[in-house]
């Protein structure tokens, strides 16, 4: 992995928004596989909105990338990010989330959108 320096305004922004806990945990989540909102809605208890606004502020940044599949859209890391060296040590030392979706397939509702 490419090593690159970035600037402290720009490290302060991104520790910033990483200072979110649900955005800090969908980044975990989507770190190794896609998501869409409707499951990120399912796993935090909370509106489509506020799911979205966190997944703008991260894609503003350009942390996160889409692609469309049909009428859905899917959420992942965006690894070729120049911020993702920086965040990528981060999400390495936390804790596996893995559990949050393996309850959504328990309950049905991880592929429910797709």
């Amino acid at each position: 992995m490419l090593q690159t320096k970035i600037e402290i305004e720009e490290a302060t922004g991104i520790l910033k928004l990483l200072g979110d806990k649900t955005r800090l945990t969908m980044l975990k989540l989507i770190d190794e596989q896609t998501c869409c909102v409707c499951e990120f809605v399912e796993i935090f208890q909370t509106s489509q909105p506020s799911i979205s606004q966190h997944l703008r502020k991260l894609k503003d940044v350009g942390l996160v990338k889409e692609e469309r599949k049909g009428q859905w859209i899917f959420y992942s890391v965006n690894n070729k990010s120049a911020y993702y060296s920086f965040i990528k040590p981060i999400l390495d030392q936390l804790p596996d989330q893995n559990d949050k979706l393996k309850q959504l397939e328990e309950k049905g509702t991880r592929i429910s959108c797709c």
